[in-house]
C-alpha cells in the first residue's frame, strides 16, 4: 500500500475510533484526539484534571478501542521502583527468576504520578525514555507499542513529589481536563446510573499501530513547517534575540529542542488524521498549545499578574 492510500485509511479508522470510544466517553473530544495523536507520534501523555472526570476509564476505553493491553499503577508515597519495574526472585530450584512488573504493557495509566519519591518516577522515566528497563544489570525490553499516561491531580498539593522540568519535558504533551459542559454531564449521569455497561470493540492490532508510527515518521514536511516551529520554540527562550516583549517579562525559562521534534511530530500525525499527506503551519498551531505548556515556567510577575502558560502561547501563536 502507497503512504497516501495508507493516510486516506487512517483517516477513516480515526474517524471509526473517535466514534468507538465515544459510546463510552461522552464530550472530551480534544483530549481523546490528543492523547490518540499521542500514541501514533509514538510519545506519552501527562493528564492533569481534578478527581471524578473519568481518567482512568478514558484511558481504559482507549486502549480496549486499539487492541492494546493496559495496566494501571497507583502511585503512592512507599511504591518502590521493583514495584513497577519487577524484581529477581529465588525459585525452587535456587535459581534467580526475573517477576516482571506492570511496566510490561502496551498502555500504562501511571495514576496520581506526583504522589511517589523521585525514585520510583525515576524508573518510570527511563522505561518511558529507553522502551526498557535495567534490573540487576540485564536489561529488558519492553513491548511495543510503548506508551505512558500518568495524571496529576491539581489540587491537593500536600505530601506531593511534584515532576522535574527534565522529567516534565519526556512528556509530549501535558493535557488539561475540564469539567464537562451541562449538557454532557447530564448525559454522562443518564449513561452511567442505569443498570447497562457499554463495551468497547477493538479496532487495531498492536503491529497496525506500529505501522502507522513508521508511516508518520515517513510524512514528508515542508522546511517552511519545520522552520515555523523551531522559530516558535525559540520565542518562548527569553534571552533568545528575537523573543517578544512578553516572554522577556513574563517567562524564566523556554522550551527545548524537543519541544520542537514534537510539535513537528504531532502536526505529521495531526495533518494525516485529518486527510492531509504533509502538515502546514495550522497543524503546529493545533498542537502547541499542548506540547509547550508545561514546558515554559513563569516567573513571579506573571503569577502575580494572574497571566497563564495558555494566554501568552495564545500571543506567541
Amino acid at each position: 500500500m502507497s503512504d497516501a492510500k495508507a493516510i486516506d485509511s487512517l483517516v477513516h479508522r480515526f474517524k471509526d475510533l473517535k466514534k468507538e470510544i465515544g459510546r463510552v466517553i461522552i464530550g472530551q473530544d480534544e483530549v481523546v484526539e490528543q492523547i490518540i495523536i499521542s500514541i501514533f507520534s509514538g510519545g506519552h501523555a501527562l493528564l492533569i484534571g481534578v478527581p471524578g472526570l473519568a481518567k482512568t476509564l478514558m484511558v481504559n476505553t482507549i486502549a480496549q478501542a486499539l487492541g492494546l493491553d493496559f495496566k494501571r499503577i497507583q502511585f503512592t508515597p512507599d511504591l518502590m521502583p521493583s514495584d513497577i519495574v519487577g524484581s529477581e526472585i529465588l525459585d525452587e530450584n535456587r535459581t534467580f527468576k526475573f517477576l516482571k512488573g506492570p511496566v510490561f504493557s502496551n498502555i500504562i495509566l501511571a495514576d496520581e504520578i506526583n504522589r511517589t519519591p523521585p525514585k520510583t518516577q525515576a524508573a518510570l522515566l527511563e522505561a518511558m525514555q529507553e522502551k526498557a528497563v535495567t534490573v540487576a544489570g540485564k536489561q529488558y525490553k519492553l513491548d511495543a507499542p510503548y506508551f505512558v499516561l500518568a495524571t496529576q491531580n491539581p489540587i491537593e498539593q500536600e505530601g506531593t513529589y511534584p515532576l522535574p522540568e527534565a522529567q516534565l519535558d519526556r512528556f509530549m504533551f501535558a493535557i488539561n481536563l475540564v469539567y464537562p459542559t451541562y449538557e454532557e454531564e447530564v448525559a454522562i449521569v443518564k449513561s452511567t446510573t442505569a443498570d447497562q455497561t457499554t463495551s468497547v470493540s477493538p479496532l487495531f492490532k498492536a503491529n497496525e499501530i506500529i505501522d502507522y508510527q513508521h508511516l508518520i515518521r515517513r510524512i514528508p514536511v515542508a522546511d517552511n513547517v519545520v522552520e515555523y516551529a523551531v522559530r516558535l520554540v525559540g520565542k518562548t527562550r527569553p534571552g533568545a534575540a528575537d523573543a517578544p516583549q512578553l516572554v522577556k517579562d513574563y517567562i524564566d525559562w523556554g522550551a527545548g529542542p524537543r519541544a520542537s521534534q514534537n510539535l513537528i511530530l504531532a502536526a505529521k500525525t495531526h495533518a494525516a488524521m485529518h486527510g492531509k499527506y504533509s502538515p502546514d503551519i495550522e497543524n503546529v498551531q493545533a498542537v502547541a498549545q499542548g506540547i509547550l505548556g508545561h514546558r515554559l515556567i513563569k516567573n513571579y510577575k506573571a503569577e502575580a499578574e494572574g497571566l497563564t502558560l495558555q494566554e501568552i502561547i495564545k500571543a506567541l501563536l
